[in-house]
Protein backbone atom coordinates (compact mmCIF):
# COMPACT_ATOMS: atom_id res chain seq x y z
CA UNK A 1 0.00 0.00 0.00
CA UNK A 2 1.05 3.59 -0.67
CA UNK A 3 2.15 5.45 1.87
CA UNK A 4 1.01 9.33 1.63
CA UNK A 5 1.52 12.24 3.69
CA UNK A 6 -0.48 13.25 6.55
CA UNK A 7 -3.37 15.43 5.44
CA UNK A 8 -1.97 18.85 6.79
CA UNK A 9 1.28 18.30 5.30
CA UNK A 10 -0.41 17.29 1.51
CA UNK A 11 -2.16 20.64 1.96
CA UNK A 12 0.65 23.03 2.88
CA UNK A 13 2.53 21.55 -0.27
CA UNK A 14 -0.05 21.84 -3.02
CA UNK A 15 1.19 23.61 -6.00
CA UNK A 16 -0.62 25.10 -8.90
CA UNK A 17 -1.28 22.31 -11.76
CA UNK A 18 -1.47 19.44 -8.95
CA UNK A 19 -4.15 16.98 -9.81
CA UNK A 20 -6.87 15.82 -7.39
CA UNK A 21 -7.80 12.58 -7.46
CA UNK A 22 -11.47 11.70 -5.44
CA UNK A 23 -11.21 8.59 -3.69
CA UNK A 24 -15.13 7.52 -3.56
CA UNK A 25 -16.50 5.93 -0.13
CA UNK A 26 -18.27 3.87 -1.82
CA UNK A 27 -18.24 2.16 -5.33
CA UNK A 28 -19.98 3.63 -8.13
CA UNK A 29 -20.83 3.31 -11.95
CA UNK A 30 -17.77 4.88 -12.36
CA UNK A 31 -15.05 2.74 -9.64
CA UNK A 32 -17.15 -0.70 -11.22
CA UNK A 33 -15.58 -0.11 -14.58
CA UNK A 34 -12.15 1.25 -13.79
CA UNK A 35 -8.82 0.58 -11.67
CA UNK A 36 -9.52 1.42 -8.01
CA UNK A 37 -12.05 3.73 -6.23
CA UNK A 38 -11.00 6.91 -7.94
CA UNK A 39 -13.78 8.62 -9.88
CA UNK A 40 -12.91 12.46 -10.15
CA UNK A 41 -10.04 14.42 -11.18
CA UNK A 42 -9.53 18.07 -10.64
CA UNK A 43 -6.63 20.57 -11.14
CA UNK A 44 -5.33 22.74 -8.50
CA UNK A 45 -5.74 26.74 -9.80
CA UNK A 46 -4.59 28.19 -6.32
CA UNK A 47 -3.85 27.50 -2.87
CA UNK A 48 -7.22 27.47 -2.90
CA UNK A 49 -9.42 26.60 -5.55
CA UNK A 50 -9.54 24.04 -8.34
CA UNK A 51 -10.95 24.14 -11.85
CA UNK A 52 -12.65 20.71 -12.94
CA UNK A 53 -15.48 19.83 -14.84
CA UNK A 54 -18.25 18.46 -12.75
CA UNK A 55 -22.14 18.26 -13.83
CA UNK A 56 -22.38 21.94 -13.66
CA UNK A 57 -19.46 21.84 -16.29
CA UNK A 58 -15.95 23.34 -16.04
CA UNK A 59 -15.97 25.60 -13.18
CA UNK A 60 -13.46 26.41 -10.52
CA UNK A 61 -14.21 25.56 -7.22
CA UNK A 62 -13.22 26.40 -3.67
CA UNK A 63 -10.71 24.29 -2.45
CA UNK A 64 -12.41 24.24 1.13
CA UNK A 65 -15.69 22.61 -0.89
CA UNK A 66 -14.00 19.64 -1.61
CA UNK A 67 -13.08 18.38 1.62
CA UNK A 68 -16.91 18.33 2.30
CA UNK A 69 -17.42 15.33 0.13
CA UNK A 70 -17.27 11.93 0.77
CA UNK A 71 -14.16 10.46 0.52
CA UNK A 72 -10.66 11.69 -0.05
CA UNK A 73 -8.51 13.06 -2.75
CA UNK A 74 -4.74 11.84 -3.42
CA UNK A 75 -2.48 14.12 -4.87
CA UNK A 76 -1.00 13.89 -8.18
CA UNK A 77 1.99 15.93 -9.13
CA UNK A 78 2.58 16.01 -12.83
CA UNK A 79 6.27 15.41 -14.41
CA UNK A 80 7.35 17.88 -16.93
CA UNK A 81 4.14 19.86 -16.66
CA UNK A 82 4.32 23.41 -17.42
CA UNK A 83 2.00 25.22 -15.04
CA UNK A 84 1.85 28.22 -16.55
CA UNK A 85 0.81 26.90 -19.73
CA UNK A 86 -1.25 23.90 -18.20
CA UNK A 87 -3.53 26.45 -16.44
CA UNK A 88 -3.34 28.98 -19.05
CA UNK A 89 -5.44 25.71 -21.06
CA UNK A 90 -7.56 24.94 -18.52
CA UNK A 91 -9.08 28.48 -17.69
CA UNK A 92 -9.68 28.55 -22.14
CA UNK A 93 -12.45 25.71 -21.36
CA UNK A 94 -14.40 27.46 -18.18
CA UNK A 95 -18.18 27.94 -19.07
CA UNK A 96 -18.22 24.39 -21.20
CA UNK A 97 -20.85 22.55 -20.91
CA UNK A 98 -20.20 18.65 -19.06
CA UNK A 99 -19.75 15.75 -21.32
CA UNK A 100 -22.38 13.82 -19.91
CA UNK A 101 -22.00 10.88 -22.58
CA UNK A 102 -17.87 11.28 -22.38
CA UNK A 103 -17.14 11.50 -25.74
CA UNK A 104 -14.27 13.54 -27.41
CA UNK A 105 -15.90 14.55 -30.41
CA UNK A 106 -17.91 16.80 -28.83
CA UNK A 107 -17.60 20.25 -27.72
CA UNK A 108 -18.21 19.57 -24.28
CA UNK A 109 -16.24 18.45 -21.26
CA UNK A 110 -15.77 15.66 -18.74
CA UNK A 111 -13.25 15.41 -15.57
CA UNK A 112 -10.49 13.55 -17.11
CA UNK A 113 -11.05 15.15 -20.65
CA UNK A 114 -10.22 18.32 -19.17
CA UNK A 115 -7.04 17.36 -17.34
CA UNK A 116 -5.71 15.53 -20.47
CA UNK A 117 -6.51 18.20 -22.66
CA UNK A 118 -5.13 20.76 -21.01
CA UNK A 119 -1.43 19.32 -19.44
CA UNK A 120 1.30 20.02 -21.59
CA UNK A 121 5.54 20.74 -21.43
CA UNK A 122 7.22 23.57 -21.67
CA UNK A 123 7.08 23.32 -25.48
CA UNK A 124 3.14 22.96 -25.53
CA UNK A 125 3.30 19.25 -26.03
CA UNK A 126 0.07 17.60 -24.24
CA UNK A 127 1.61 14.85 -21.86
CA UNK A 128 -1.15 12.74 -21.47
CA UNK A 129 -2.48 10.49 -24.95
CA UNK A 130 -6.23 9.20 -24.47
CA UNK A 131 -6.36 5.48 -24.35
CA UNK A 132 -9.28 2.91 -24.77
CA UNK A 133 -12.20 4.15 -22.71
CA UNK A 134 -13.71 1.18 -20.79
CA UNK A 135 -17.35 0.18 -19.62
CA UNK A 136 -16.69 -3.40 -18.86
CA UNK A 137 -16.33 -4.79 -15.27
CA UNK A 138 -13.53 -7.22 -14.00
CA UNK A 139 -14.73 -10.36 -16.33
CA UNK A 140 -14.89 -8.02 -19.31
CA UNK A 141 -19.09 -7.73 -19.38
CA UNK A 142 -20.43 -4.23 -19.97
CA UNK A 143 -22.37 -3.25 -17.39
CA UNK A 144 -25.65 -3.23 -17.27
CA UNK A 145 -25.58 0.51 -15.72
CA UNK A 146 -23.74 1.71 -18.88
CA UNK A 147 -26.15 -0.70 -21.34
CA UNK A 148 -28.82 0.81 -19.61
CA UNK A 149 -27.32 4.74 -19.61
CA UNK A 150 -26.17 4.90 -23.57
CA UNK A 151 -29.60 2.84 -24.57
CA UNK A 152 -31.38 5.46 -22.70
CA UNK A 153 -29.55 8.40 -25.18
CA UNK A 154 -29.88 6.18 -28.65
CA UNK A 155 -26.35 5.34 -28.43
CA UNK A 156 -24.17 2.46 -28.61
CA UNK A 157 -21.99 2.09 -25.10
CA UNK A 158 -18.51 3.80 -26.66
CA UNK A 159 -16.46 1.11 -25.62
CA UNK A 160 -12.84 1.13 -26.99
CA UNK A 161 -13.23 5.02 -28.32
CA UNK A 162 -10.20 6.93 -27.01
CA UNK A 163 -10.58 8.70 -24.26
CA UNK A 164 -9.49 8.87 -20.44
CA UNK A 165 -10.69 8.29 -17.36
CA UNK A 166 -9.17 9.58 -13.60
CA UNK A 167 -8.22 6.39 -12.33
CA UNK A 168 -6.16 5.71 -15.11
CA UNK A 169 -4.40 9.18 -15.28
CA UNK A 170 -3.32 8.77 -11.60
CA UNK A 171 -1.73 5.60 -12.73
CA UNK A 172 0.21 7.14 -15.80
CA UNK A 173 4.19 7.43 -15.49
CA UNK A 174 4.30 10.74 -15.36
CA UNK A 175 2.08 11.44 -12.19
CA UNK A 176 3.69 10.97 -8.74
CA UNK A 177 1.72 10.82 -5.91
CA UNK A 178 2.23 12.97 -3.36
CA UNK A 179 -0.31 13.29 -0.54
CA UNK A 180 -3.81 13.01 0.76
CA UNK A 181 -6.33 15.77 1.86
CA UNK A 182 -9.70 15.44 2.69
Amino acid sequence: MLMLPSIGMAAQRLKPCDLLFHVAAQPNAITTVTPGMIDHVAMVLSEDSVIEATHRGVVTTPLDSLRRQDGYYIIGRVRRADPVRSLMNARRYLGRRYDFVFLPDNDDIYCSELVQLSLVDKKGRLLLATIPMSFHDASGRITDYWSQFYARRGMAVPEGQPGTNPAELSQRKCVRLVGRLR
